[in-house]
């Protein structure tokens, strides 16, 4: 499926609620707060022409509409193709709409909370508590590896296999798959920019069929031989005869592979560029544990990983004097919501000893991020070690986001320590 796209043109928009970003500009995903902030200045509800649907910048309409069940990230359960114009699917993406087809972020109840209530159980703050010494070695064990180097890429020697080994060891994986995962995760999440290529379609559909041969084989082994890793717990669970298919269960391991370390890495990456560029001296950054955990929240808030999450309206709906058609699309831009000057003082500064913070990066509601306890605890490790092993820190050159807005994140992050 890929992104949720309007298929409806909407007409009659005020000219003076309309707003243009063209996302695979430079300038813009470069620096995309140039034009939040403008949002911010006038109206942070606004119709965004390249995209042709509604989006909501200010931080208590995006709460609120994360929660608002009358919209959902999928349609075709209240609706048929034919009354939204939704096309059929696309032959040649076959493979990757097979992956999202029971896919939690795009369910909604019941079929959601099915699902949800199992995976919840592996993610919940008690049991992944239990994994932080496993990361705080891991993170050991990957400055080993380039501390003797003059610099390096952060986000490749560090960022990326932290959070990948973590989930794929939790799904029941062996932790040297990991490359492949990420690059398979990284062709798939291309299918999310705005205005994707045949060329990119056929890329990710090739990457999902490899990763759904590579969790297939893994379900077939578990099948015969249980563990005690999350696959296995997904094969086995039978709540009165209810038991989840093959097809289930492959949907929900590669979500939780991808968004496992998605995320993770974007908001690693950002966290250390936003650290380094405000000058403030480390040590006080991590000199406490709840010193800590609000540095990784302001990393969260700050630059946020994830800047636009969207939905269907359900049925024809009012919110705040828009109208709006079952089927038609909403944006809700997590980035900008974050730095919001409504909401939070001094919105635009990387203050991590705020007393205002929070952020919608995980976002709310029923499709809230099921691995947020984990993201949070791999941040605080990743952070804490990287500048207790590397207090001398520093950016080696400039650092550039990646060309997929929806997901903002570092191309490289060249540091050195010397």
């Amino acid at each position: 499926m890929g992104a949720i796209l309007q298929i409806k043109p909407v007409t009659d928009v005020p000219a003076h609620r309309r707003a243009s970003a063209e996302p695979r500009d430079p300038v813009f995903f470069q620096n995309p707060y140039a034009f939040y902030d403008q949002l911010h200045a006038s109206d942070p509800t606004f119709f965004w022409d390249q995209y042709g649907h509604w989006c909501f910048a200010g931080f208590k309409d995006v709460s609120a509409l994360l929660r608002d069940k009358r919209f959902g990230r999928e349609i075709l359960h209240v609706a048929t193709r034919e009354e939204i114009g939704l096309p059929e699917p696309k032959a040649h993406t076959a493979a990757f709409d097979l992956t999202e087809k029971h896919s939690l972020l795009n369910l909604e109840p019941p079929a959601h909370t099915r699902l949800r209530t199992l995976v919840n159980r592996a993610f919940v703050s008690r049991h992944v508590e239990q994994l932080r010494p496993r990361i705080v070695r891991l993170a050991n064990e990957m400055i080993d590896r380039f501390e003797g180097e003059d610099s390096v890429d952060l986000i490749k020697a560090f960022a990326a296999p932290i959070p990948a080994i973590i989930i794929a060891e939790m799904i029941g994986l062996p932790a040297e798959s990991a490359p492949d995962l990420l690059a398979w995760s990284n062709r798939m999440v291309a299918m999310y920019m705005f205005g994707v290529s045949k060329e990119t379609e056929l890329d990710a559909n090739q990457a999902s069929q490899d990763f759904m041969d590579f969790v297939g084989q893994a379900i077939k082994e578990r099948r015969k031989q249980p563990g005690e890793d999350l696959l296995s717990h997904m094969l086995t669970s039978d709540r009165g005869g209810d038991v989840l298919s093959d097809e289930e269960v492959m949907s929900t391991a590669i979500l939780l592979l991808n968004a496992g370390h998605e995320a993770t890495v974007h908001t690693t990456g950002n966290g250390v560029k936003s650290i380094l560029e405000s000058g403030i001296n480390p040590v006080t950054l991590f000199a406490t544990p709840g010193q800590i955990e609000a540095t990784a929240e302001e990393c969260l808030r700050f630059d946020a990983p994830l800047h636009m999450f969207t939905r269907y309206a359900l049925s024809d709906v009012e919110y705040n004097g828009i109208n709006l058609r079952k089927g038609d699309v909403i944006g809700l831009m997590l980035g900008a919501a974050n730095r919001d000057p409504q909401r939070f003082a001094n919105a635009n500064s990387f203050d991590p000893f705020r007393s205002d913070g929070a952020n919608v990066s995980f976002g709310a509601g029923i499709h809230f991020c099921v691995g947020a306890p984990l993201a949070r605890i791999e941040l605080q490790v990743a952070f804490g070690e990287l500048f207790r092993r590397l207090p001398k820190l520093r950016l080696a050159e400039q650092p550039r986001y990646n060309n997929v807005y929806h997901f903002h994140g570092l191309e490289k992050l060249m540091v050195s320590w010397r």
